[in-house]
């Protein structure tokens, strides 16, 4: 009989894509949620055969009994944001809940614990030298409490690993894109697209992947992972000219023209971190984020393909699939 999981962050746009799989899986299921999740349509997890836990990763006191009669943790919880650069709340969501959530596991004496961090937690290469999981953390130059949040909650995994014995692996998603995306967090991007918001594009690019390959992967990891090893989910490395151009194809509309040089990027991104001084109000995006658009964020992902059996859902579908869940719920 399979075990129960425990899945964090269980409302979340990777999460309910964690739970399907599972139940396609088979495996029993308890999702782990705050209460707006909960309650929230979008997605109805109270219509799936599982159970609903509320609770606050960053409360411990919400949790208590939570990983009881469980034999696994997903533990996706996090808080993916980059705007504003540095926010306290990142660090409560991504490392106080990890370590929370650590306590959960050891409490419980699970079987296997699956973290899921993020690729920036190593360090990137070219298109032609992709970056793999034994490169160093290379993120710590932008400032972004969430690149810097992640890293130290995989330290904290990993410490847990050689110090404890806990039986934990760690996936590290790259850019996901798909349905089902109700804030919207990355797919956010397919909107300004469509919307014709972004008239230009930066020189750096990034491994794009489909979210619900990354779901299969990670539910793989429960019994095809290696104890202490960690393995980016990803799939293409395209710049942003080119995945704008394949993505716009798919969104019928016209793609950004105009190249905006490094310098140029990095000068509005002072102007907008000005901005958000002088309003006290997020600006459109701030330095941090624009000297991350002027790099190339590409990865390998053979180490999941073999070990994980990562699907590789090609972008188009990624994008298709995300403007038809977009339109079904009156994003667009």
């Amino acid at each position: 009989m399979l075990p129960r999981v425990l899945v964090t962050g269980a409302g979340g746009f990777l999460g309910r894509h964690l739970v399907e799989q599972l139940l396609r899986q088979g495996y029993p299921v308890r999702a782990l949620v705050r209460g707006a999740a909960a309650s929230s349509p979008l997605p109805a997890l109270s219509s799936l055969p599982i159970e609903v836990w509320e609770g606050d990763v960053t409360q411990l006191a919400t949790l208590t009994g939570c990983a009881e009669g469980c034999g696994a943790i997903l533990h996706a919880a996090a808080l993916a944001q980059v705007n504003p650069a540095r926010n306290p709340a990142v660090w409560a969501a991504n490392l106080t809940g990890t370590q929370n959530v650590l306590h959960l596991a050891r409490q419980a004496g699970v079987g296997r614990f699956v973290y899921v961090g993020t690729a920036n937690v190593f360090g990137f290469g070219s298109r032609q030298r992709p970056g793999d999981e034994t490169r160093p953390f290379a993120g710590r130059r932008y400032g972004l409490d969430y690149m810097d949040s992640k890293w130290a909650a995989t330290k904290l995994v990993l410490q847990a690993v050689t110090q404890e014995q806990l039986p934990a692996v760690l996936v590290h998603p790259t850019f996901m894109l798909g349905p089902g995306d109700a804030k919207p967090t990355s797919n956010a991007l397919l909107l300004e697209l469509y919307r014709g918001k972004l008239p230009g594009y930066p020189p750096g690019g990034k491994n794009y992947v489909h979210v619900r390959d990354v779901a299969v992967a990670t539910v793989n990891a429960l019994t095809r992972g290696r104890v202490g090893e960690s393995y980016i989910l990803g799939n293409e490395n395209l710049s942003y000219r080119d995945a704008f151009a394949r993505i716009s194809r798919v969104l019928g509309v016209a793609p950004p023209r105009w190249p905006i040089p490094a310098g140029l990027a990095t000068l509005y991104g002072h102007f907008c971190d000005l901005q958000t001084r002088l309003t006290r109000r997020p600006a459109q995006l701030n330095a941090a984020m624009a000297a991350v658009a002027n790099d190339g964020h590409y990865f390998s992902v053979q180490k999941a393909r073999t070990e994980l059996h990562l699907p590789q859902t090609n972008l188009e579908t990624a994008v298709a699939e995300a403007l038809a869940w977009f339109k079904a719920h009156h994003y667009v």
